[in-house]
C-alpha cells in the first residue's frame, strides 16, 4: 500500500518559492502587505529583505503615480488573473531612479469559498531582451533596404538575362534579322555591363565593410574600400587572394563563421564582435557589427559568403569610458563619503542619494520641504545668500548648520546650477557632506589656541612680576622677600616647562618620533620616586600597595610621566581628598598600577571624552590649569607598550585611573 502523499507546508512552499529563478513575491491583504519575496524580487526592487512586512508602496516609494498598484488591488477584489509583457516601470536601484521593463503576472489566490486570501506576484526583466529584441528590428530593416537594393539589380541583371535570350532566339530564326539582333544583343551587354558597374560602384563606395568570399579557401571575389580599411590594406593587395592567408590571426574566430553560414546556408548576425589584425607589424583592434551572407551566384547553391562589416568601435569605447568614468565617480562619491542630490526648480522635486539622506538625518527620500525644514534657523538667511549669488555664478557652495535630532551637525553643499533656452535656472546637480567632525576639530584648535594662551599668560606674567621685583631689591640681597620671589620665578619657569613639554610630546606622538627606551625596574620604587614630591608638601597621604616587589620592562621615564600626570590630576580634580591610593597588581600576564582618589568623581557623560586631546573635565566651581593633554598623552605612551589605560568613577564617591603593562 502506498503511503499518502504528505502536502507541503507553508514554510515549504515558500523555501521552493524561494529558490525560483524568476521574480517572486506574496502580498496577503487588499493593502498589498509583503509576506515574502525572494532574490529575483527585491533585485528587481532594488532594496533589500527590510520590505518584508511593508505594504508595497511602503516599500517602494517610487512606485507611486505608476498603475501597479491599482492593478494588484483589483486582481484582489476581482480574482482576475492580470498578465503584461513589456511593461515599463521606474524603479530606483543603486540610489538612481531608471526605466525597466517586464513580463509579469497578477494571480489571486482563492479559498474554498472564492474569496481573495493572497496574490502571487511573478516577473521578468525584459529589458536587455526588449532593447536586444529593437536592435535586431533596426538592424534587418536595414538589412531588408539592402537586400531590396541588391534584389533590384538581380532583377536588371535577369532583365538583361531575358533579353539576350530573346535575342538569340530571334537570331536562330532568321539571317535577315542578323544585324538587328546584334545590335539589340550589343545593347543587352551594354546595360549589363553598366548594371554590374553600378553594383560594383555601389559596393566600392558604401561605408560599410563588404566582402564576398568563394569557397573552401575563402578566396576573395569582391572587396571594398571600407573593408580594406579596417584590416589596414589596399583593395588591390586583397583581390583574388585568399583572406586567411593574408590576416591569418584571424582564422580561428571567423573561419568556422564563413563555414557555417555555407553549410546551412543561413545568415548570421552578431553585435560588437570583437576583432584584432595585424598590418605591417602593427595590431589593429575593435569591434563590428557583423552580417554574414550567404552568396548564390547560379541557382539556389551557396557558392560563398558575403560579409557585411560595420565598425562600431568607438561606439563600445564611448560606453566602456562612460561605465568606467560612472564607476570612478561612484567610487569617489563613496570613499569622500558624499551624498548627491539632483533638484528641479521648476517642479520643486528633489531626487537624493541615501547617504543625502542619512547625512539630513532621514531613513528616505523626501520632499524639498522636509529637507529645507532641518536647516538651523539661525542658518537660513546664510542658506538664501549662498542661493542668491549661486544664481549670478552658476556655481553653490555654503556651509551650515542641521538639527539631526537631538543634536546640531555641520554640513557643506556642493552644486552646479544649469539654464534652460531662456537662462532661467532649470535644475542643480550637487553634492553633500558632514563636515562635523572638521568644525568640531577647528573648534578645538581655536579653543587649545585660547587655553594655551591663557595658560602660558599666567606664570609668564608670574615670572615678569617676580624678576621685576628682584630687579628692584637687588641691591639690598639681605631682603627677606627674595627666596620668596626667587622660588615664585622658578615654578613659573617650572610651569613654563611643562606646558612645553606637553605640546612637544603631542608632536612627536603625531609625527611618530616618540620611542621607547625599555629596561627593567620595580614599579613600586618608580612609584615612591613619583609620591614623595607630593608628600613632602604634607597635605596629602598617599598609600602604595599590592606587589611592592612586581618588575615590568619597559620606558621608565615614560611610566614615571604617565604616573605623576595621574597624581597631579588626582590633587587638582579632588583637592579636598586627602587619601590617595596607588594599588600595584598583576592580572592576566599584565602589570596593573590603580590610582584612587575619593573627590567628587567625574559625571559618566565626560567619561567618554578625557583621554581626547585638548579635553578638560572642569571640576564644578572652580578653574583648573592645564592644556588638556596630560592624559592623551598618557594614553598615547601606554598604548605604545601595548597597555591599557581607563578609568572608572562614581559621582560624589572619587575616581580610579588604571593602566596596564604586559609583563
Amino acid at each position: 500500500m502506498i503511503d499518502s502523499v504528505k502536502p507541503l507546508s507553508s514554510e515549504a512552499l515558500l523555501q521552493v518559492l524561494s529558490l525560483s529563478e524568476d521574480a517572486t513575491a506574496i502580498y496577503t491583504s487588499e493593502d498589498l502587505r509583503i509576506q515574502f519575496a525572494n532574490d529575483g524580487m527585491i533585485a528587481i526592487w532594488g532594496k533589500d529583505r527590510s520590505v518584508i512586512g511593508k505594504t508595497f508602496e511602503e516599500a517602494i516609494p517610487e512606485i507611486k503615480g505608476q498603475p501597479f498598484t491599482a492593478l494588484l488591488q483589483n486582481v484582489w477584489r476581482t480574482g482576475e488573473t492580470y498578465t503584461a509583457k513589456d511593461t515599463p516601470a521606474n524603479l530606483v536601484v543603486n540610489g538612481k531612479l531608471q526605466t525597466s521593463y517586464f513580463d509579469f503576472t497578477y494571480r489571486a489566490i482563492l479559498d474554498e469559498q472564492g474569496q481573495t486570501y493572497c496574490l502571487l506576484h511573478t516577473a521578468k526583466d525584459v529589458t536587455e531582451s526588449l532593447k536586444h529584441r529593437i536592435a535586431i528590428a533596426e538592424n534587418t530593416k536595414r538589412e531588408q533596404h539592402m537586400n531590396e537594393e541588391l534584389a533590384a539589380m538581380v532583377e536588371e541583371l535577369a532583365a538583361a538575362n531575358e533579353e539576350m535570350a530573346a535575342t538569340n532566339e530571334e537570331l536562330s530564326a532568321t539571317n535577315d534579322e542578323l544585324i538587328d539582333t546584334r545590335d539589340t544583343l550589343r545593347r543587352s551587354l551594354d546595360a549589363v555591363k553598366e548594371s554590374e558597374a553600378r553594383f560594383q560602384n555601389l559596393v566600392r563606395e558604401a561605408t560599410t565593410g563588404i566582402i564576398v568570399l568563394n569557397g573552401d579557401n575563402a578566396d576573395i571575389l569582391i572587396v571594398n574600400n571600407a573593408y580594406a580599411r579596417l584590416i589596414g590594406r589596399r583593395v588591390e593587395d586583397l583581390l583574388h587572394q585568399s583572406l586567411f592567408s593574408i590576416i591569418p590571426e584571424a582564422e580561428p574566430a571567423f573561419r568556422p563563421l564563413i563555414d557555417g553560414v555555407r553549410t546551412s546556408g543561413e545568415p548570421v548576425y552578431l553585435y560588437e564582435h570583437p576583432y584584432f589584425v595585424y598590418a605591417d607589424g602593427e595590431k589593429i583592434e575593435g569591434y563590428l557589427n557583423l552580417v554574414y551572407q550567404p552568396y548564390r551566384e547560379y541557382g539556389e547553391e551557396v557558392t560563398g559568403v558575403m560579409v557585411l562589416c560595420q565598425d562600431v568601435t568607438s561606439q563600445v569605447d564611448g560606453k566602456l569610458r562612460l561605465a568606467q568614468a560612472e564607476e570612478r565617480a561612484r567610487l569617489a562619491t563613496a570613499a569622500a563619503k558624499l551624498g548627491t542630490y539632483d533638484f528641479n526648480f521648476k517642479t520643486q522635486e528633489v531626487i537624493t542619494s541615501p547617504r543625502f539622506d542619512e547625512i539630513m538625518g532621514f531613513n528616505a527620500p523626501q520632499k524639498h520641504e522636509a529637507y529645507l525644514g532641518v536647516v538651523h534657523p539661525d542658518d537660513l538667511d546664510l542658506r538664501a545668500r549662498a542661493y542668491q549669488k549661486a544664481f549670478k555664478t552658476g556655481h553653490l557652495h555654503y556651509t551650515a548648520r542641521i538639527i539631526h535630532g537631538d543634536e546640531i551637525r555641520w554640513i557643506h553643499a556642493e552644486g552646479t546650477i544649469y539654464y534652460d533656452s531662456q537662462h532661467q535656472p532649470e535644475r542643480m546637480l550637487g553634492t553633500m557632506q558632514d563636515v562635523t567632525g572638521q568644525q568640531l576639530q577647528q573648534q578645538q584648535k581655536d579653543d587649545f589656541i585660547s587655553i594655551a594662551s591663557h595658560e602660558l599668560k599666567t606664570p609668564v606674567t608670574s615670572l615678569k612680576a617676580a624678576l621685576q621685583l628682584i630687579d628692584k631689591l637687588k641691591d639690598n640681597p639681605n631682603n627677606a622677600m627674595l627666596p620668596k620671589l626667587i622660588m615664585q620665578a622658578r615654578k613659573s619657569v617650572e610651569r613654563v616647562g611643562i606646558l612645553i613639554e606637553d605640546l612637544l610630546n603631542v608632536g612627536r606622538l603625531q609625527q611618530g618620533e616618540m620611542h621607547l627606551q625599555k629596561s627593567e625596574f620595580i614599579v613600586s620604587q618608580l612609584l615612591n620616586a613619583c609620591c614623595n614630591p607630593i608628600s613632602i608638601a604634607g597635605k596629602y597621604k598617599i598609600q602604595i600597595q599590592g606587589d611592592l616587589e612586581l618588575q615590568v620592562e619597559a620606558d621608565e621615564h615614560r611610566i614615571d610621566q604617565v604616573v605623576t600626570n595621574l597624581l597631579n590630576n588626582a590633587v587638582k580634580y579632588a583637592p579636598d581628598s586627602e587619601l590617595i591610593t596607588v594599588v600595584i597588581s598583576r592580572e592576566n600576564g599584565f602589570a596593573k598600577v590603580a590610582v584612587t582618589d575619593y573627590g567628587p568623581g567625574i559625571p559618566e557623560a565626560k567619561l567618554a571624552h578625557l583621554f581626547d586631546r585638548y579635553y578638560r573635565a572642569e571640576p564644578s566651581g572652580h578653574h583648573v590649569s592645564g592644556l588638556g593633554l596630560g592624559l592623551y598623552i598618557s594614553s598615547e605612551i601606554i598604548h605604545r607598550h601595548g597597555g591599557e589605560l581607563s578609568v572608572t568613577s562614581e559621582v560624589g564617591k572619587g575616581s580610579t585611573f588604571y593602566f596596564t603593562l604586559p609583563l
